[in-house]
């Protein structure tokens, strides 16, 4: 067969395809009793609203809103003034819960917490500091993930995690406690606050991964029986911070 014939070959099965979704739209419209609308609807409005690009809450009810979405998707939200709390609470929930291995993301703000001298008790290790670990391994055998959101959103309840080489995603994705530090300054009111940036950025500067976060796993699949865990962490903690920096 030569390169000319290949290509009348597609040519007419590309026709013939063409031919099959004309007929089939032609049986839906006289199904419908009116003709085919063959030219594309006007669109004057694109995107959401004026009023709903300029609705923003104050803070506190941005707290208070993000508390009540994310609590009711079965979350748990903590309130905690300033980095020392969030180091003491982290320690005293591995206590509790018999935490043996703790991986986190390598981010300084992270470090800052010194979780490795704190948490004797267990195994703290930073995600992609060893070059010949198998860190997805690791992170699906850890009992404590803890990220640092990006940002999060009261209207949805979503935290909000970016990827990167020091940030992998299996440290929220694989752990069966995932523990998300949110400084307040990082919550906005509503989702669109988050994605305009990103897609002003432009797609080269888009991160790997981009993960909302809304409570634990849940899944219904089996005979729409809701479990938790199934398919990453069964308990999520939101630690709000109102002064990390200090």
């Amino acid at each position: 067969m030569t390169s000319e014939t290949d290509h009348n070959w597609l040519n007419r099965l590309e026709e013939q395809s063409r031919l099959k979704q004309e007929q089939f739209m032609d049986g839906i419209a006289a199904k419908l009793g009116r003709d085919r609308i063959r030219t594309a609807p006007e669109h004057p409005f694109r995107g959401a609203p004026d009023f709903w690009k300029e609705f923003e809450w104050p803070l506190e009810q941005r707290i208070t809103q993000f508390t009540a979405n994310f609590e009711a998707a079965g979350g748990h939200v903590v309130r905690l003034s300033n980095r020392e709390a969030v180091s003491q609470f982290i320690r005293d929930k591995a206590v509790e819960m018999s935490a043996a291995t703790i991986l986190r993301q390598q981010e300084e703000a992270l470090s800052c917490l010194r979780l490795e001298e704190s948490l004797l008790e267990a195994q703290v290790l930073s995600w992609n500091d060893e070059a010949d670990t198998d860190w997805r391994a690791v992170a699906a055998r850890a009992d404590f993930g803890i990220v640092m959101a990006d940002y999060a959103t009261a209207y949805t309840g979503s935290i909000v995690v970016k990827s990167a080489p020091n940030k992998g995603r299996s440290v929220s994705l694989l752990p069966t406690v995932l523990v998300a530090v949110i400084p307040v300054d990082r919550m906005v009111t509503r989702l669109g606050e988050i994605l305009v940036q990103f897609d002003q950025a432009g797609r080269e500067q888009l991160p790997a991964g981009i993960h909302f976060i809304s409570g634990p796993s849940r899944s219904a699949d089996i005979e729409n029986d809701l479990t938790i865990g199934v398919h990453g962490p069964g308990i999520v903690y939101a630690l709000l911070v109102d002064s990390y920096e200090n």
